[in-house]
C-alpha cells in the first residue's frame, strides 16, 4: 500500500508491505473556519482568570514571545488578536515582541517578514532573543532544582507578559507552548544548558506526554511561576498546520487545557512493539535540518523493538545544521555508545548536548538509517547515522531481515502522533 510521509515541502510516497504495517496519524480535526474569531474568543474568554484586555492599563510596556522560524506557529494571526485587544490602551510603541529563540540563531528579515508579514513588522518592534549576549539578560534568581536563571531583559522589565505558542507532545519537556515560552525560549545559555543537563534528559520521565514528575518540565513550570507571565495564548493545529482550537488565560490553567485536548489528538496507545519503525518529523520547517529531525527518531524509539530498525525521513534542506555545537558534538565520538557515556560523564553540559544524547540513547536501542535529498551519505556517516536512498526498499529488507511475522509501523506525520505501549 502506499502511504504519504510528511516530507519538506511537497510529502513523499512510499510503498510499504500493507499486511504488515500499522499505520499511526494524529486524529485529524478540521481547521477552524475563522481562526482570528476563535482566538479572540480565547482572550476575550479565558479558561482562567481575566481577559487580555482587562489586565493592561495604558502607559504600561508589554512584551510578547512567539516562535521561531523552526515552528510552525500561526504567529501572524495570534499576534494580530493580541494587538487588536491592546489596541487603544497601550501605544504600539510601548510594544515588544521577542522571538523565543532559545539557544537557535536569530532569524532574518527575510524569515521575520515570512513569519509576521510586513505590516506587523512595521507596526510593533520584533527583537529576536540571543542567550549568548549578557547583555541582553538579567539575573532573576535560582528556582527550581538550583536552576540559575537568567532571562531576556526586556522581557523580565515589562509591565505585561504575554506568551503565545503551540502546544503538541514534546520529546523530552512534555509538551511545548505554556511556560517554555518563558525557559527556555527567553532564556540565557547558563539556563538552557541547566534544564537540559544530563541527568535531566537521561530520566525516564523526560518524555513524551510526561509533565508531573518530569524532571525538565518541572523546573520550566518553577522558573514561569517565579518570573511571572500575566496571560498565555496556545493553540492546537492539525496536519495541515491550520488552528484547531485556541486556549488563553493563567498560563497553568491554560496549558494544562491545551495539553489535556493535545494529548487526545496526538498520542496513541499500542499494543505491542515493532521490529521496523519509519517515522517523519512532520515536514517542513520541522524536518528543515537533523538537529530537529532527532524528534521524529524519538517518537518512532517509543514502539520500536529492542535491536530493531528505524527508517527516518526528513528534507533537511539545512543540513546538520554544519558547523554547529550538534555538528561537533556528534564528530567527537568514535562510537555512538562512547559518545553517549561521554555526555553522561560530563559535569558541564555543552550547547545542544540535549539533542545528541536523546540521538545517541535512540541509536543505543535500534539502527536509524535517513532518508534526506540534502545529506550525503559521509555526513551522515560522521553522525553516526546510516543513509538509504529508497525508503520503501529499506523498510521491505528489515522486515525480512527480521523475519517472518515480523511487523511494521508508520508515522506518516512524526511526532505529531506519539505512540506509546
Amino acid at each position: 500500500m502506499e502511504v504519504r510521509l510528511a516530507y519538506g515541502t511537497d510529502g513523499l510516497p512510499v510503498e510499504v508491505p500493507g499486511d504488515r504495517a500499522t499505520v499511526v496519524e494524529p486524529e485529524y480535526h478540521p481547521g477552524a473556519e475563522d481562526p482570528a474569531g476563535l482566538l479572540r474568543e480565547a482572550v476575550k474568554r479565558p479558561v482562567s482568570g481575566p481577559p487580555l484586555r482587562d489586565l493592561v492599563r495604558p502607559g504600561q510596556k508589554v512584551a510578547i514571545s512567539i516562535c521561531d522560524v523552526t515552528r510552525p506557529q500561526p504567529r501572524k494571526v495570534m499576534l494580530q488578536v493580541v494587538l487588536d485587544e491592546l489596541d487603544g490602551i497601550v501605544e504600539p510603541e510601548d510594544v515588544v515582541v521577542l522571538v523565543a529563540t532559545g539557544t537557535h540563531r536569530g532569524n532574518t528579515r527575510e524569515e521575520l517578514l515570512d513569519m509576521l508579514g510586513e505590516e506587523l513588522l512595521g507596526r510593533v518592534r520584533v527583537v529576536n532573543h540571543d542567550c549568548r549576549n549578557s547583555y541582553s539578560l538579567v539575573y532573576m534568581g535560582e528556582f527550581g532544582r538550583g536552576v540559575p536563571t537568567w532571562l531576556n531583559l526586556e522581557w523580565a522589565r515589562a509591565d505585561v507578559r504575554i506568551t503565545t505558542g503551540f502546544v503538541e507532545p514534546h520529546f523530552f519537556a512534555g509538551f511545548s507552548g505554556g511556560p517554555k515560552m518563558v525557559a527556555p525560549g527567553l532564556a540565557g545559555l547558563d539556563t538552557v544548558l541547566t534544564l537540559h543537563d544530563a541527568a535531566r534528559i537521561g530520566s525516564p520521565e523526560a518524555t513524551w506526554g510526561v509533565r508531573e514528575g518530569n524532571p525538565v518540565h518541572d523546573d520550566v513550570r518553577a522558573i514561569a511561576a517565579a518570573t511571572g507571565v500575566d496571560f498565555a495564548l496556545d493553540v492546537i493545529l492539525n496536519r495541515e498546520q491550520h488552528v484547531v482550537s485556541a486556549f488563553g488565560g493563567e498560563i497553568f490553567a491554560m496549558h494544562d487545557a491545551a495539553c489535556g485536548a493535545a494529548r487526545n489528538i496526538a498520542m496513541v496507545k499500542l499494543e505491542e512493539a515493532f521490529d521496523v519503525v519509519l517515522t517523519t518529523n512532520s515536514g517542513y520547517p520541522l524536518d528543515q535540518n537533523l538537529y530537529q529531525a532527532v524528534k521524529g527518531m524519538s517518537a518512532a524509539e517509543k514502539v520500536v523493538k529492542e535491536g530493531g530498525v528505524i527508517v527516518c525521513a526528513a528534507e533537511c534542506r539545512d543540513g546538520l545544521p554544519d558547523g554547529g555545537e550538534y555538528d561537533r558534538m556528534l564528530g567527537s565520538g568514535s562510537t555512538i555508545g562512547g559518545l553517549l557515556r561521554s555526555i553522561e560523564g560530563r559535569e558541564r553540559t555543552e550547547p545542544d548536548q540535549w539533542q545528541v544524547q536523546i540521538q545517541a540513547q535512540v541509536q543505543e536501542k535500534a539502527r536509524v538509517l535517513v532518508y534526506s535529498d540534502f545529506l550525503e551519505e559521509d555526513r551522515l556517516e560522521a553522525a553516526h547515522l546510516q543513509k538509504t536512498w529508497n525508503v520503501g526498499e529499506t523498510v521491505r529488507e528489515a522486515l525480512d531481515e527480521a523475519g517472518p511475522g515480523s511487523r511494521l509501523c508508520v508515522l506518516p506525520e512524526g511526532p505529531q502522533t506519539v505512540p506509546y505501549l
